[in-house]
């Protein structure tokens, strides 16, 4: 028992060594698994009756061990709280990793009783895809964890993703690591010198041929001339204060003078970060025409003939019929609210567009499985939005600047699903513009690790992102991945950039997570097999 919390313990701290943002150390994700495999392979093979409950709960020990050390800075952002019930509700979302995980391991278990080895390796690289894709389509969705996420630090080795997104690093991972483990199950029980020889060469180009083609890409990758200047802003107001001590008014005229510092008289877009425009109650979108702040915008644009503010801001919409899932009536009237997270972007003609974050954080901006948790309201309400949660809208939107260019406007958590992004570009963004806040992490890697995982996107996509972060780490990066200009944490400033706008699809944008997907349909007849095995023909 003493060698398999050692395995366990082993790969969880293996697989965090290599995770972002560690630097240099990547290539552990090569080998981070397989002591997980050998101690899957040792509880298979040996004769405890309870090979299914030491399979989930010891790959549970070292799943846990890799997610905890990895995604700690999350308590950070719900400790100031002061609510001993929420606490732990908010943080069910980024603990639910490391058991469905489990939960795969023990999948393969199963399969394993009837298959051969080499098909339930397969069956287990399926599952763990099946996995991540549920843990980014549910209610408690967290993709932070997403194996192919790996790769954010040496993204030149994965220039391929505009081909097949994070998930074909998950397989490229699992692969490796299922070579390396078959290799040393032939050493251990002797087995044919050239099955070996032949797992090795295996291993060898499994490694070699992507990393091969990535390098290949990322040196040749030229981008196509089409300048847009952009100014990105990082007003450095302490998220804890923002809605407090600190007025709307003063907010706005530290973003105006930052931006006013670096502008040029051809500026297209002023980036300014999520909730830049706060008062704490929100502002109404159908009166934002005559709001002060949005006039003080405008006059802010005006020498900048073809500019436009893209930023983020708190509002809300009033409903008298067909209110949605998420609006709340107000007392003593037929009326209903709705509060968002939004984006607007404003120019120098009265057009005003605005979308509204699609993807909220579980526990914070909406409450999971509303219908079935409604009793949890109160308790939810301390987390930051509205007792209902936040609305959203299904689809994403491109904001059109005067002269035709197509902005995405990203909201912070957003950035981590790679096809939902790619739904903006296939919808005419030629950029995309990331807004966030990471200052409720505080000086810990999550904002390095956001900012990382920032870098796929532009790969996937071919897409420059531009980032504007409120107290964390602003950035321009282009078409391979590469951060060209980043600002300091804690540090008010303004940076701008020309960047080349893209209008050519890639294969992933057009296809989006087609991987996941067949993997899913994989998943679902490995399951009816299995079932139809234990039915008809009693499998241990």
């Amino acid at each position: 028992m003493k060698n398999k919390f050692l395995l366990a313990i082993l790969s969880g701290l293996l697989m965090w060594i290599a995770w972002p943002p560690t630097s240099y150390t990547t290539f552990l994700l090569f080998v981070g698994l397989v002591p997980m495999l050998l101690l899957l392979e040792e509880i298979i093979q040996s004769n405890s009756n309870r090979k299914g409950f030491l399979i989930f709960w010891m790959s549970f020990l070292g799943f846990f061990i890799w997610n905890t050390l990895s995604v700690y800075w999350v308590y950070n952002s719900v400790k100031s709280i002061g609510a001993l019930v929420a606490i732990p509700i908010s943080m069910v979302p980024y603990s639910l990793g490391p058991l469905l995980m489990s939960t795969a391991c023990w999948l393969y278990y199963r399969l394993r009783q009837i298959a051969p080895l080499n098909w339930s390796l397969a069956g287990l690289v399926c599952f763990w895809i099946g996995y991540e894709y549920l843990h980014q389509s549910w209610d408690l969705a967290f993709p932070w964890m997403t194996l192919g996420n790996g790769f954010a630090v040496s993204h030149s080795w994965v220039q391929w993703y505009e081909y097949t997104g994070v998930y074909g690093g998950t397989i490229w991972i699992w692969l490796v690591n299922i070579l390396i483990f078959l290799i040393y199950l032939n050493l251990k029980k002797q087995g044919q010198k050239k099955h070996r020889q032949r797992l090795v060469s295996a291993a060898v180009l499994a490694i070699l041929l992507p990393l091969s083609f990535s390098l290949f890409r990322y040196y040749l990758y030229e981008e196509q001339e089409d300048p847009s200047n952009i100014v990105v802003v990082q007003p450095n107001i302490d998220p804890y204060e923002k809605t407090g001590t600190i007025l709307t008014s003063d907010q706005l005229n530290t973003l105006i003078t930052l931006s006013k510092k670096v502008a040029q008289p051809n500026t297209e877009f002023f980036i300014w970060p999520e909730t830049a425009i706060s008062d704490g109650k929100g502002f109404d979108e159908d009166k934002i025409r005559s709001n002060i702040y949005y006039l003080e915008a405008r006059r802010f644009l005006y020498p900048y003939k073809n500019a436009n503010v893209l930023t983020g801001i708190e509002s809300y919409k009033f409903y008298n019929h067909d209110p949605t899932p998420s609006s709340e009536e107000i007392p003593g009237s037929t009326v209903f609210i709705d509060h968002f997270n939004a984006a607007i972007n404003i120019d120098n003609s009265s057009k005003v567009q605005f979308y509204h974050k699609s993807k909220l954080v579980p526990g914070v901006e909406q409450l999971p499985f509303g219908a079935a948790l409604s009793f949890l309201k109160p308790v939810f309400a301390h987390l930051g939005g509205s007792t209902g949660g936040y609305g959203k809208q299904d689809e994403p939107s491109v904001f059109y600047s005067q002269s035709g260019i197509g902005a995405a406007p990203v909201i912070c958590y957003e950035s981590i699903w790679g096809e939902y992004v790619g739904k903006y570009v296939l919808k005419g963004a030629q950029f995309i513009a990331i807004i966030t806040n990471d200052g409720w992490w505080e000086n810990t890697s999550g904002k390095d690790q956001h900012l990382d995982y920032a870098k796929l996107r532009a790969i996937e996509t071919r897409r420059w992102v531009c980032r504007s972060a409120n107290t964390g780490l602003s950035a321009f990066i282009n078409q391979r991945g590469d951060i060209v200009k980043h600002t300091q944490w804690w540090k008010q400033d303004a940076i701008k950039q020309d960047i080349n706008l893209n209008s050519e699809l890639t294969f992933y944008v057009k296809h989006g997570d087609y991987l996941a997907k067949v993997a899913s349909i994989l998943i679902g007849l490995i399951l009816i097999f299995l079932i139809v095995n234990k039915l008809f023909f009693k499998a241990e």
